[in-house]
């Protein structure tokens, strides 16, 4: 060809590479990111409940399935709570169980003439159910902590830029009866830019306190997933890795298989379950705590802020003081709780986040300074750092003050 035609080709086949690169940016930024988090906040969840019911007709067979899934899904989460058997929980009525349960969950199901094999779920209303089942509408947690999944796949490493099985998983997966309070992510708007794979594995503190603040999370976990294939289509093998903070510490892993690519979200709901366990795990043992190089320090007041500050609180009389209480257990938070209400000068407490075995951070409304609670409560024999105007009392010092025995009474003078 000469070479007069072979540059009269040359804009043709540049204006068909903008075209299909244009094509593909289009394709890109069109396509479907992420899933949005089910809201789980209110709800008590029971899963894997098998049920096999005959029946003259179908539908009596599929509410007649129903009906015993809500009965054995009852009394399995009443002996989770209480640590017992099934057989303890107390009988209720279909009428009652009715009221309780706000919705049933179909994993999978088999309708036949007279004939209805499933595997449900049933999600209980945690306020109509929480007494009944002798627990509370609130559950101690640990502070927010987000959550990134990411996925090693073929030598590429996801998170939430695309659709995936893992983040599907976290995003159908009820938090509610965690321990862990999940600041999950759904990959829409500015998600795949500040929460993707790349960054769950950079350690710099000042990117990571700006993202947190963001999501209004304190820390952040990383559940990875190496998922390995023998073919496509075909079996797959996985190795679920756990993570926690900006250094990523190890916090253990585990391995599960799937059968083919129908089984893999059975695998990964699984994978997320048990990765809940190994995390709520870490928190008991303590190696999820809080971390300060995280926290986002407040520019100081200026002069005018200072002056307008003071007048309120000689107008009010009455000062916001945050306090940050360390406690091992729920008794302990109890307690310590009931004591800074009863300190003199204190008019009110509130909870803002509790975590039991962790740090809560509570809201004191006194009648005065910081400094002046602080001496307050190193008088009661508390060990109390003032940071910044925020106190913080350490483990050692937070105690159960003893009760007193009561003194004995005098037996009464035998008569004369």
């Amino acid at each position: 060809m000469p070479w007069f035609r072979r540059r009269a080709f040359l804009p043709v086949i540049a204006v068909a590479a903008l075209a299909l690169g244009g094509g593909l940016v289009a394709q890109l930024e069109s396509g479907d990111r992420g899933i949005p988090p089910i809201d789980s906040s209110g709800t008590l969840e029971v899963d894997n409940i098998h049920v096999d019911v005959g029946s003259d007709n179908p539908q009596g067979a599929r509410y007649a399935g129903w009906r015993i899934a809500q009965r054995q899904g009852f009394r399995a989460l009443w002996a989770k709570l209480h640590g017992g058997k099934p057989d303890d929980a107390p009988i209720l009525s279909d009428a009652t169980l009715d009221g309780l349960v706000s919705s049933v969950v179909v994993e999978g199901e088999q309708i036949g003439p007279n004939r209805y094999i499933a595997d449900l779920g049933i999600l209980f209303d945690r306020a109509r159910a929480g007494e009944l089942l002798g627990v509370g509408g609130a559950v101690h947690r640990s502070a927010p902590l987000l959550l990134i999944p990411v996925v090693v796949s073929g030598g590429t490493e996801t998170s939430v830029e695309l659709r995936n099985a893992w983040q599907r998983a976290w995003a159908q997966y009820r938090t509610s009866n965690s321990a862990i309070d999940y600041v999950r992510v759904s990959g829409l708007g500015v998600d795949p830019l500040l929460v993707n794979a790349a960054q769950a594995a950079r350690p710099g503190r000042a990117a990571w306190r700006n993202i947190l603040d963001l999501y209004g999370a304190a820390n952040l976990l990383v559940a990875e997933v190496q998922l390995h294939r023998i073919y496509p289509g075909g079996p797959a093998k996985a190795r679920f890795i756990g993570r926690f903070g900006a250094d990523s510490t190890l916090l253990g892993s585990f391995s599960l298989t799937a059968r083919d690519s129908a089984d893999l979200p059975r695998m990964m709901a699984e994978g997320a379950e048990r990765m809940d366990q190994l995390f709520t795990a870490a928190l008991d043992s303590g190696r999820i705590r809080s971390d300060s190089s995280l926290v986002t320090q407040a520019p100081p007041p200026t002069p005018e802020d200072v002056a307008a500050a003071s007048e309120a609180t000689m107008i009010s009389g009455v000062t916001d003081i945050q306090l940050l209480l360390t406690a091992p257990d729920a008794a302990t938070l109890s307690a310590s709780t009931a004591q800074l209400r009863g300190v003199a000068g204190v008019d009110g407490v509130s909870e803002t986040s509790l975590a039991v075995g962790g740090t809560s951070q509570l809201v004191i409304s006194y009648r005065g300074d910081s400094g002046a609670l602080r001496a307050a409560l190193m008088a009661l024999g508390w060990a109390v750092d003032d940071t910044g105007g925020v106190l913080r009392v350490t483990r050692s010092a937070v105690s159960v003050a003893p009760t007193s025995p009561p003194a004995p009474v005098a037996p009464p003078a035998p008569p004369r």
